[in-house]
């Protein structure tokens, strides 16, 4: 543990100016900046990376900066050396109400050097913007909940309720998610009234300026599924037309040409009420459009064509992995894809697993369920339908949409649901209401989370340090 303390800069030790209304000084941005650095750096994929030497960093900067070690507790699950957990406690006066949790995922997706511009694992800034991988899912949320509660503490704050930080493995994958653990196994250390989770909601840039807010009060629920074709196989100088890759090649054509039926609940109804005044012209009308009853179908495939709100409006699959064939001379004997959903609200994974098998149409494949805890490959699928969207409770809102309208004029607070998924399941599942928060904006056609090249625009990263001090106050005084 000391030799992480000691290298940490002096001047990231020097912390920074009181988080007040006061733009951030210069000491804050270079804090916020060397820990966002650090977390990148580290590899923290599921494949060949350590969310434990993460949480370790961390730990050194909150033990250098004057937390006790019961307030900065490292937690690994046994057997998992590489899936360490952080939970650091900023402790509340004697009067304290229950406490406010903050999750936030440190394991961020694999990402391969051949494929970027740059190196994944190097923090480069480049002309207005940071690069490396979780830049934007999610270790610029995680450099900025540090850069808080450090600067919280330096200040001396004491807030109304404790302020729970939980730093976590396995969110993007692997079988060691580390919110489902610490709830099961340290519930003690997580218990509080409610939680914020900023991998969802944020300030969204169009055209460059500044739009709207969002924040999670929904989300879709996560499923892979795996569809197989076998075949004897042969000599691949006697090709046959039942041929294992094209039964597996057909079934996913029809599935880009199948969407899963337009389908809006009450948040995913408010957001288009709340977007629409945001935007004019074409795209206004197609907003209304979709919300009149019934629907106009000419606006519900305008607006599918873009992918945020296409996703917004109906169940997603798309198939992701492809693997076939055992040799180059022979036919092949089995192949098989991955298909990963995103459903809606309201439906099952086994309802949608019945739905692939509809649209593939094909006794020659099987459509399974791969259970994401362990990896198991299961004939049915789980029955169990997502979480009910829930409005955010008054005391989130009203903050959040103060210090959005003290940083961003005129920007409305929409309620939305998450088009992907995320830790929340886990605590709303444990009876913790939690909302997705988060300062950081994001451009509507710059999305690359997951992706190649990802990147977050500078002030953008600087905004949500100011954000998030602030309205972590604002929720604790």
């Amino acid at each position: 543990m000391m030799a992480i303390v000691n290298r940490i800069s002096a001047g990231a030790l020097a912390i920074a100016a009181l988080c007040s209304a006061a733009p951030l000084d210069q000491g804050t941005r270079e804090l916020a900046r060397d820990i966002f650095r650090q977390l990148i750096e580290i590899n923290t994929t599921d494949s060949s990376g350590s969310t434990t030497e993460a949480a370790e960093a961390m730990r050194g900067r909150f033990i250098a900066a004057g937390f006790s070690a019961p307030d900065a507790q490292l937690l690994i699950p046994e057997g998992r050396p590489n899936k360490g957990n952080l939970v650091v406690r900023l402790r509340a006066g004697t009067a304290a109400k229950k406490p406010l949790l903050i999750i936030a995922h440190l394991d961020v997706v694999e990402a391969r050097r051949s494929d970027w511009t740059t190196d994944p694992f190097q923090f480069i800034e480049k002309d207005g913007y940071f690069y490396g991988r979780g830049t934007q899912d999610m270790k610029a949320a995680d450099a900025i909940a540090v850069t808080t509660l450090l600067r919280l503490k330096k200040e001396g704050y004491s807030p109304s309720r404790d302020i729970i930080l939980a730093l976590t493995a396995d969110e993007e994958g692997g079988t060691a998610n580390g919110v489902d653990w610490l709830l099961k196994n340290r519930r003690d250390l997580l218990d509080a009234a409610f939680a914020l989770n900023p991998d969802s909601g944020g300030m969204m840039f169009v055209r460059g300026k500044p739009a709207y807010m969002t924040v999670e009060a929904s989300e879709k629920m996560y499923a892979d599924f795996e569809v197989e074709a076998t075949n004897p196989g042969g000599h691949s100088s006697l090709p046959v037309t039942d041929n294992a890759i094209y039964h597996v090649a057909d079934a996913l054509a029809r599935l880009e040409n199948s969407p899963f039926p337009f389908e809006l609940n009450p948040v995913t109804r408010r957001y288009f009420e709340k977007l629409s005044t945001t935007v004019s012209g074409e795209q206004r009308s197609d907003m209304q459009g979709i919300l009149r009853d019934p629907p106009d179908q000419t606006a519900i495939a305008n607006l599918s064509s873009d992918p945020l709100y296409n996703a917004t409006m109906r169940t997603t699959c798309v198939a992701t992995r492809l693997t076939a064939g055992h040799a180059n001379n022979a036919l092949p004997q089995s192949a098989k894809a991955i298909v990963n959903c995103r459903i809606l609200p309201g439906h099952s994974p086994e309802e949608i697993r019945g739905d692939l098998v509809r649209i593939f149409a094909d006794s020659k494949l099987t459509v399974r369920y791969i259970e994401s805890k362990t990896g198991r490959i299961l004939d049915r699928a789980p029955g169990k339908t997502g979480f009910r969207p829930v409005e955010p409770a008054p005391e989130i809102l009203k903050p959040l949409e103060q210090i959005t309208d003290e940083m961003w004029s005129g920007a409305p607070v929409i309620p939305e649901m998450e088009t992907g998924a995320s830790d929340s399941v886990h605590t709303i599942a444990a009876g913790i209401p939690t909302y997705g928060v988060s300062g950081v904006a994001f451009d509507h056609n710059d999305i690359r989370a997951h992706g190649k090249d990802e990147r977050l625009r500078t002030n953008s990263f600087y905004d949500g340090v100011d954000f998030f001090c602030r309205y972590l106050k604002a929720l604790t005084q």
